[in-house]
């Protein structure tokens, strides 16, 4: 189909194709960065059950160093901090790959007349 496209439209729906790839990768981002906040929010709920001198370690990289609760609560509420933050950075980012690719999919569905705008997929999501 794509060869009795015109140049113009072979070129939006390679940047559609693009926008898509992008969307994808986005999205599975913000689903690890979802993911890892989720975690670090359970063990900070965790950690508000523990008795503050209470032996504690940390993990770093294949370390386990010992840690004081205030240092660990501290870090752990910079990482939910920092995360949130990253996911909602990511949420933006999503919308704005949303947004771009809906622009792109009627620029083109008006250079093609209008015509098969079905044929062009739901969107980078997936629908």
């Amino acid at each position: 189909m794509q060869g009795n496209l015109p140049p113009e439209a072979q070129e939006k729906i390679e940047e559609l194709q693009d926008l898509q790839e992008t969307a994808q990768q986005v999205a599975a981002q913000k689903q690890e960065a979802e993911s890892t906040l989720t975690e670090s929010q359970t063990a900070l709920d965790a950690l508000e059950d523990v008795d503050g001198d209470t032996q504690m370690y940390q993990q770093l990289g294949e370390l386990l160093v010992e840690t004081d609760y205030e240092e660990a609560k501290e870090d752990l509420d910079e990482k939910v901090s920092n995360l949130e933050v990253r996911v909602e950075t990511l949420e933006k980012q999503e919308n704005r790959v949303q947004q771009q690719f809906e622009e792109l999919q009627q620029e083109l569905q008006q250079m093609l007349g209008g015509a098969g705008g079905g044929a062009l997929g739901g969107g980078p999501g997936g629908a």
